[in-house]
């Protein structure tokens, strides 16, 4: 018979992993700073509920005339699936689109950064 030793700690597998977290939101706020495109605008990363809510000022005036914070994007983990929800601002339409789904954070976020399309960074 085994006994096991208390101080024997869990797999990392079997501990959920907590979002938001404050040092994944900086992970997110530095990587977005390495973007393609409108590199001289500062997105600001708010923690929201199972993720992370990317706004940033709309400089090309395409969303806002005016030039004011617009969403980017909207990073949801989902803990049943481990895995991450990407999805985009439709700003004609008013609601998110899912743009993919990643097991890890940095797939994601090299997704946002090189944004080919320009469906992200308008």
């Amino acid at each position: 018979m085994s006994i096991a030793s208390p101080l024997r700690r869990p797999s990392v597998a079997a501990m959920p992993v907590r979002h938001p977290n404050e040092l994944d939101r900086m992970r997110v706020a530095r990587s977005i700073e390495q973007r393609s495109r409108y590199r001289y605008v500062a997105p600001r990363v708010l923690p929201v509920d199972n993720g992370y809510l990317v706004r940033s000022p709309c400089c090309s005036r395409n969303v806002d005339p005016h030039g004011g914070e617009i969403d980017v994007a909207l990073l949801s983990w989902n803990e049943r699936d481990r895995e991450w929800a990407l999805l985009r601002r439709d700003h004609a339409a008013q609601c998110w689109i899912e743009d993919g789904r990643f097991a890890r954070l940095g797939e994601l976020l090299l997704r946002i950064n090189t944004d080919p399309m320009k469906l992200f960074w308008q």
